[in-house]
């Protein structure tokens, strides 16, 4: 594979604005009120690929092509990302975002050849850097489907240890919004007949920035809006609509440790976050 080094810092420019419909529809989506303060997290919903229909692929992503590199593996998924915060975003703010591909590299995995592309994204106002986020996509090889996937054998999770707790069980219809407002046509999110024949899965599959807004969300309200100066978060295992999720989180002095946890404890995201200080 390789020959990818000419993609190495190729960036795009996107703008948008933070509009009052945006913030109420991100906060119905999580059933969170509408404040002032907007939540951390919104970044993920703004300057968004806006790739025409009939340029999708088969599994809903826009088609090779466009400004990531053409890997020749059919899926991808986002599998980590590390953000800074660095100013809140406000109601009205108009919105630049810069991306640029940092690196392409290739690894051999348990379910064969991966390939890495590391992103960079900074999130501006009025030309001051607000957010900043270095995030890894993986590309991987055809699913191997031999037969209907089971879901797992549910069990009791143990919690013990960790001080936030919440357990929410993601529907559908919140998989669907969460789509909508990130405008991602992916098929594992809401084609269930194609998360399970095609991919390979056992259900709809939650997004991993949804789990990761979720633990921002959980972390404001232990703290307060606008708290976090870092926070990063890394995929460990697909999750499922409809089977309990454990969003959990402990606080050792400024730095916090979060997790999503599924119906029997495994890790389905691990994260870490950092408390702002005073600004």
């Amino acid at each position: 594979m390789g020959g990818w080094a000419d993609w190495i810092g190729r960036s795009e420019t996107r703008s948008d604005v933070i509009t009052p419909g945006l913030v109420a529809r991100f906060c119905a989506t999580l059933d969170q009120p509408v404040t002032e303060a907007i939540p951390q997290g919104l970044h993920w919903c703004l300057c968004l690929p806006d790739a025409p229909t009939s340029e999708l692929g088969d599994d809903g992503h826009p088609a090779k092509g466009g400004f990531l590199p053409p890997i020749p593996l059919p899926r991808r998924m986002w599998a980590s990302s590390s953000v800074s915060f660095n100013a809140p975003l406000r109601m009205g703010d108009e919105i630049t975002r810069v991306s640029t591909i940092a690196s392409i590299e290739e690894k051999a995995g348990k379910s064969g050849t991966l390939v890495f592309v590391g992103v960079d994204h900074e999130t501006s106002v009025a030309g001051r850097a607000a957010v900043r986020e270095k995030q890894n996509i993986v590309y991987r090889e055809p699913a191997v489907v031999t037969a209907s996937p089971k879901p797992a054998a549910a069990e009791t999770a143990d919690l013990g240890g960790w001080d936030w707790q919440q357990t929410i069980i993601p529907s559908e219809a919140l998989l669907f919004r969460y789509s909508a407002l990130t405008f991602n046509s992916h098929r594992i999110h809401y084609d269930r007949p194609y998360a399970v024949e095609e991919e390979g899965y056992s259900g709809l599959v939650v997004q991993g920035p949804l789990m990761a807004t979720l633990l921002l969300q959980l972390a404001a309200s232990e703290l307060g809006h606008d708290r976090l100066s870092r926070f990063s978060f890394r995929g460990q295992a697909p999750a499922f609509a409809n089977r309990a999720l454990h969003l959990v989180g402990q606080r050792k002095g400024e730095n916090i440790n979060l997790a999503v946890l599924g119906t029997n404890g495994e890790a389905v995201m691990t994260a870490e976050a950092a408390i702002q200080q005073a600004r």
